[in-house]
């Protein structure tokens, strides 16, 4: 395989994984408030969460287009404190998490629903601050859980291809993913190229959903 194959590869497996590590504080915390609490617009938030999910991941890159481009909601403000996101890495990074953290989020969810309630109560009887019940009794029950959650969010995000298209492009050594890799060299007829990455995508996805399972069965 060529160096600009490998290029991408480690390109994919650092946005994949940076955009992992950015959805796991707000995708566990969802996860713990949609499994141990009731509260209006619950069913509406939960809806918006796992809408990634179901609609064509081009129109989520559109959605995040509207949002974060310059003539977007955001995007004049970003502009003004001269952070650029569309076609960057950031924009990479962010399509990979919206595209993940739904995934995240419902195997996370489960696995707290799963924990027995009555250790909670009991931390917190013995004096324990809610904060302090949720790191040492909930987060380590619900652990094997969450990491599958994890992994299967970070296999998404590494496959990712229509939302981040949208908003990244496919920019040689900027923003090209696998996923986008394998389309543009198919598309001119590399095939060497996209063979080569279309082999570390799949045994890269093969390992992570294999962990999972293994996590989410023990």
């Amino acid at each position: 395989m060529t160096t600009d194959v490998w290029e991408v590869a480690s390109f994919t497996l650092t946005m994949a994984g940076a955009a992992t590590l950015l959805m796991l504080p707000p995708g566990i915390a969802l996860a713990w408030l949609f499994a141990r609490y009731r509260f209006p617009g619950r069913t509406a938030l939960d809806t918006v969460v796992s809408l990634p999910l179901v609609i064509p991941p081009v129109a989520t890159g559109v959605i995040l287009l509207r949002l974060l481009g310059r003539r977007g909601i955001f995007g004049g403000m970003l502009e003004t404190a001269g952070i650029e996101v569309i076609f960057t890495w950031k924009a990479v990074v962010l399509a990979m998490t919206v595209m993940g953290m739904p995934l995240l989020v419902r195997a996370a969810r489960a696995a707290f629903e799963q924990v027995d309630r009555r250790y909670e109560q009991i931390a917190a009887t013995l004096g324990a601050s809610p904060l302090r019940v949720f790191f040492t009794i909930s987060l380590p029950l619900a652990g094997r859980g969450v990491m599958a959650g994890s992994l299967l969010a970070f296999s998404r995000a590494l496959g990712e291809f229509g939302a981040t298209v949208v908003v990244a492009g496919s920019i040689p050594g900027s923003t090209r993913t696998i996923a986008a890799g394998i389309y543009t060299y198919t598309e001119i007829g590399n095939d060497a190229a996209a063979t080569g990455l279309l082999l570390v995508s799949v045994a890269i996805a093969f390992g992570a959903l294999w962990c999972s399972n293994r996590l989410a069965q023990s």
